[in-house]
This record gives C-alpha cells, sequence and structure tokens, in this order.
C-alpha cells in the first residue's frame, strides 16, 4: 500500500506520526512510504533518517496522495481539499469537540476516518493512552506555572515548603489524565482531591497514590472543594463523545481570583463551563478573575517523548491497515470501533448524536 505521513500543521503541533523505525517495519513488508519534508523536525527525527530507514521524502500534496494517510492531529479546513474517496485517514479526530466542518469534509468526500481515540482493546482506549499520560503529567506543572504571580496568578507554589504543604489541586475524573495528573500533584507535595462518579475507580487511585484525597463526584462537593482550590484539572472522558459539562460558570464565579483551570477535556469540547479552546502560541485567557489553559494539543509541546510514546502505540494498528485495508477491522471489535466515518456515513453514534447528525449515522456492521 501506498501511505503518506505529513507534517502537522496545526499551532506548534511538532509531533509526527511514524519514527524512522516505524518506516523499516513498512519498508519490509513491501509498503511504499511518502513522507512529506521536514515532518519529524520537530521531533528531531531528520530526513536523512526516514529516506535512510526506506521512505521517499515527498512535498505535502504527494504524501497526501495516498491510500492510507497517517497524522497525529485532525485535518485543519486547508487540508479538506486533499481528503478523497476509498482514502484512509488515520490520526486522532475528536470529531465531537471540533468544527463540524471537518466531519462534514469527511462526509462529502466518503473519506474512511478512523480515530485513534475510539480505539478499543479489552475495554480500555490503548491509543488515547500514550497521550493521556502526558497531558495529565503536564496538567499539574502548567498549573504550577500559571500561579505564579507574574502570570497574574494567586501567587501560590504548589509543593512542600520546609514540610508545609502549600496547595491544593482538584482533579475532575478519575480515568487515566486524572490519575497520571493527581500523581504528578501528589509528587510535588501538594494537597490532592480526585473526584470520580465511580467509586470503585477512587478506591483504586487511593491505593495507587498515597496521600490523594478522593470524593464522589456531584455538584454540591464539586462546588465545596473548588471554593478554596489553586488548580482545577478537568480530565473527564466520555469516549469519543463531547465531554458533559461538570463545573458551571457559576462554580468558576466562586473559586479564588488568580487559581488555574487546566482542561485537559478541550480536545473533546471541555468539561468546565468557560473553556474554550486556546492554542499553544496564546494559551490562556482570564475569565472571572481565574485563569483558563486550553490547549487542544497539549502534548504537542513535548513531540519527542509524545511521539516515541504516540508510535509504539499506533504503529500495529498501522501495520494492519496497510496489509488488509479497512477490511482489517473485520477481525478486531475494538478497531472496528475507531471507524468514525466510512463511505458517506458517520459510523460512531455519540459523535452523530453530539454534531445533531444521526440523519447521516449507520452502523459500521452494515457497511464492512
Amino acid at each position: 500500500m501506498k501511505i503518506g505521513v505529513l507534517k502537522e500543521i496545526k499551532d506548534k503541533e511538532n509531533r509526527v506520526a511514524i519514527t524512522p523505525e516505524g518506516v523499516k517495519r513498512f519498508a519490509e513488508s513491501g509498503h511504499e512510504i511518502l513522507i512529506e519534508t521536514d515532518a519529524g523536525s520537530g521531533s528531531g527525527f531528520t530526513d536523512d533518517e526516514y529516506g535512510q530507514a526506506g521512505a521517499k521524502i515527498v512535498s505535502a500534496d504527494e504524501a497526501w496522495d495516498c491510500e492510507l494517510i497517517l497524522k497525529v492531529k485532525e485535518p485543519l479546513e486547508s487540508e479538506y481539499k486533499f481528503l478523497k474517496e476509498n482514502q484512509i485517514v488515520f490520526t486522532y479526530l475528536h470529531l465531537a469537540g471540533a468544527t463540524k466542518s471537518l466531519t462534514e469534509a469527511l462526509l462529502e468526500r466518503k473519506t474512511t476516518g478512523i480515530a485513534y481515540e475510539t480505539v478499543e482493546h479489552e475495554g480500555k482506549l490503548p491509543l488515547l493512552a500514550p497521550m493521556s499520560a502526558v497531558a495529565g503529567n503536564m496538567a499539574p506543572q502548567i498549573g504550577a506555572y500559571y500561579l505564579a504571580k507574574f502570570n497574574k496568578g494567586r501567587g501560590v507554589l504548589l509543593g512542600n515548603v520546609n514540610g508545609i504543604v502549600s496547595g491544593k489541586v482538584v482533579v475532575l475524573g478519575g480515568g487515566f489524565v486524572g490519575e497520571h495528573a493527581a500523581k504528578t500533584a501528589v509528587g510535588l507535595g501538594t494537597e490532592v482531591y480526585v473526584l470520580d462518579i465511580n467509586e470503585e475507580r477512587l478506591k483504586q487511585i487511593e491505593q495507587k497514590i498515597p496521600g490523594v484525597k478522593t470524593l464522589v463526584s456531584n455538584e454540591e462537593n464539586i462546588k465545596q472543594v473548588l471554593k478554596d482550590a489553586d488548580l482545577l484539572v478537568g480530565a473527564v472522558l466520555l469516549p469519543g463523545g463531547k465531554a458533559p459539562t461538570v463545573v458551571s460558570e457559576e462554580i468558576v464565579k466562586s473559586m479564588q481570583p488568580g487559581s488555574v483551570i487546566v482542561d485537559v477535556a478541550i480536545d473533546q469540547g471541555g468539561c468546565i463551563e468557560t473553556s474554550k479552546a486556546t492554542s499553544h502560541s496564546d494559551p490562556v485567557y482570564m475569565k472571572h478573575d481565574v485563569i483558563h489553559y486550553c490547549v487542544t494539543n497539549m502534548p504537542g509541546a513535548y513531540p519527542r517523548t509524545s511521539t516515541i510514546a504516540l508510535t509504539s502505540a499506533t504503529l500495529p494498528y498501522a501495520l494492519k491497515l496497510a496489509e488488509k485495508g479497512v477490511d482489517t477491522v473485520k477481525e478486531d471489535a475494538g478497531f472496528m470501533e475507531g471507524v468514525n466515518t466510512y463511505k458517506g456515513f458517520i459510523t460512531y453514534e455519540l459523535v452523530a448524536k453530539d454534531l445533531g447528525m444521526m440523519d447521516k449515522f449507520k452502523d459500521i456492521k452494515e457497511l464492512v
């Protein structure tokens, strides 16, 4: 199969969808790999390395003219013109949280969109997990930076100072992002609360992270715990669907002036009512005297680590697509969950519901 790998054009997105080692694996299987010039430079992989591994270095137009497209982030509007029928785009799509225009473009061109974030395996999300871990680890560090007074923050240092705990971090959501955020925050020596609707999950977090405090997630508990919080990490996930709003604007108003919100769920629309997508170039804004950080591609800040972690997870799936095309999902029900658009239809029900496009929905099992 002819495989194209693109240089990401999202703001300060330096990850790349394949490493030179991955190229070797495709080349050994007899596939043709076309990589856009400088696609891996932001992650520390040169064109020479890709060439030596068996790839052909090409322009964006040539890389897009392939049967299988490997990306990291969703196609942006300037890239819609490259989408075509019988083409597979394998990437993070986040259709429920992205502009409706992307879904419409994929449907109009009958492009097969397979989303990393909805591929399942044994009840887990193996292609979302690596970046959730990165974003979770980042969240307390980002919050700590913006709490500095010169950033208009509260001036509270997260951490243990001479045996005194300083700062309070609240993590909403006990999934992969939440667990990593809590672990990092506890490591700093700060007071940490994790809230989730799943009591069993809260017990697991208590066992995994000594010192963390847990609460069942409901409006009253959220309101009480956020009154004096320094940092709120939004880590609520609804796989494939728009993240539910769990913090109202009224609750944000009740937070301390200069406190910080890091809404990691912003890729899927955000879980805080006052959240709106930002970029690495313009990452924060102030709302009700609370600093909001809502960057939609957080792991792009650490591209070397993120690329290696992501591609080690995605490569086995990409190799299957190269061998058998979309037919490979017939053999793997979890991989089939990754198909979000196919033959002009939305094939992931939550996406169709969240976008108000149920008239365009069809079960993937009826189509493959």
